[in-house]
């Protein structure tokens, strides 16, 4: 059986599963592979307008596989060359959802630790059991979440993310939410409903202006104020002219459903 499964409904909505609860949906090799494929993939398939990111089993996902990790150690470098080329993988799974046009949500039912907890942030939003927990908790085994820390650290205040990080305690979803990791914890019984209906109304956007926002949102974040400024302007023009726009104030003036043609 796959360790990703993926399934589309009538909306546009790719809900991708993470399928190997007997390794806790570890990011090993195979299922960074896949992963990243199939983000990449959905990016460029114009029926996909929006990416849901789920998980088999009580474990979203407990991060690298430690076993594969030790297993590099047997090389003559000790395991230099595999732990640059995996973790160089990784960083561009993460990447690569930031950088998909289509909006990813994360949908969270049981635990997500050090690089499955940067797998959530990396997602543009993220729901939760109320259930679920979050840990980076690496200073436990003598490997400190620095990686994780990327994503981390650009969802949640400094102090938070550096809590998180240097006693890789547990976290409760009802605080992960608080802090910014999570938009929200619902009951665990509601959660699939509460993430489908969120990407059904995301769904029914116009991809154009979704994957133009998604892209300048992310630009902006890393600029100075100014530059930031006007750059966001420079979109709002590109944005301004193209159909999509033009449909979409004609509806509301003309008190309309917009029809989209995603250009």
């Amino acid at each position: 059986m796959s360790i990703l499964l993926r399934e589309q409904d009538a909306d546009g909505v790719l809900r991708l599963t993470l399928n190997d609860p007997a390794r806790r949906n570890a990011l090993s090799e195979a299922m960074l592979t896949a992963l990243g494929r199939t983000v990449e993939e959905a990016g460029r398939d114009p029926e996909v307008r929006v990416i849901v990111l789920a998980a088999e089993g009580p474990v979203f996902c407990a991060g690298h596989d430690l076993k594969e990790m030790t297993a590099g150690r047997a090389a003559q470098d000790r395991g230099r060359a595999y732990f640059t080329r995996i973790m160089g993988q990784c960083s561009a799974v993460m990447q690569g959802i930031v950088a998909c046009p289509k909006p990813v949500i994360a949908e969270v039912r049981g635990i997500a630790t050090a690089a499955g907890c940067q797998l959530v942030a990396s997602c543009d939003l993220a729901l939760a059991a109320e259930t679920a927990m979050f840990c980076t908790p690496g200073v436990h085994i003598g490997l400190f979440c620095s990686t994780p820390m990327v994503a981390l650290s650009r969802n949640v205040s400094n102090k938070h993310a550096m809590e998180m990080l240097l006693t890789g305690d547990m976290m409760p979803a009802a605080r992960a939410a608080e802090i910014g990791l999570l938009n929200r914890s619902v009951a665990p019984e509601v959660l699939r409903n509460e993430v489908t209906s969120l990407a059904r109304k995301i769904a029914s956007k116009s991809a154009l202006t979704l994957a133009t926002g998604k892209r300048a949102f992310y630009a902006q974040r890393e600029m100075p104020l100014a530059e930031a400024y006007a750059h966001a302007s420079q979109v709002m023009v590109e944005n301004m002219l193209a159909r999509d726009a033009e449909e979409g104030i004609g509806a509301f003036v003309e008190k309309r459903a917009p029809v989209w043609v995603d250009a």
